[in-house]
């Protein structure tokens, strides 16, 4: 299997292929530090497998990969940064990337990622996956209230009374109190602060 780290930090491209190259499976191992090396070096040999780096000097890695995944369609592109920015996750995906993997995961992991992306699977950093399971909890559960509910669970996270609640939903104080009453229940929440703390998951998930 062949190798193509695309980075523009020297040594974080000496690092990882001093890492993978222990590794038999893998034949040889390749290092561009641009867009124009990184496709030149596509054009010489067969490359299985190109980790690349988001960021690079005055470009972007995202770039590489839309314009390589065109022309090196059997490759594998798997992002190797260390952003574990939503926005950067989102638009690899969008790219139809095969993995991210964080810089500071442990070489074990990375050999592990690899592995997993030559076989054909897919392997994204346990970060991004347990947020989007976290997330989809979260949309899961919101589905138990009503709209009602969910309009008196967002007031509750901006810190309002049930008189302010009332006034901004222009329903009674005491019907705000039976909402609440039933979000407790339905969720499962000990005080209204746990609730508040929950609905701030809501507005700040992704």
């Amino acid at each position: 299997m062949n190798i193509l780290i695309v980075d523009d930090h020297p040594l974080v491209c000496n690092g990882i292929s001093n890492i993978l190259r222990r590794e038999d499976e893998i034949d040889s191992i390749k290092q561009a530090n641009d867009i124009k090396t990184a496709m030149a070096v596509m054009s010489e040999q067969p490359i299985d497998l190109a980790l690349v780096d988001m960021k690079l000097k005055n470009e972007k890695g995202i770039d590489f990969i839309s314009l390589a995944k065109n022309k090196y369609p059997k490759c594998k592109f798997v992002v190797l940064s260390s952003s574990a920015a939503p926005a950067d996750f989102e638009q690899a995906l969008g790219a139809g990337v095969d993995g991210y993997i964080l810089k500071d995961a442990f070489p074990e992991d990375i050999v592990y990622a690899v592995k997993t992306v030559l076989k054909g699977r897919k392997y994204f950093d346990p970060a991004f996956v347990e947020k989007q399971t976290h997330n989809k909890q979260v949309e899961e559960q919101s589905d138990i209230l009503s709209p009602r509910e969910m309009e008196v669970l967002l007031c509750l996270a901006e810190g309002m009374s049930n008189k302010k609640i009332a006034d901004k939903l222009i329903i009674s104080e005491n019907t705000v109190k039976k909402h609440v009453s039933r979000i407790l229940e339905k969720m499962n929440f000990a005080d209204r602060t746990q609730a508040a703390l929950y609905a701030n998951q809501i507005i700040n998930k992704g």
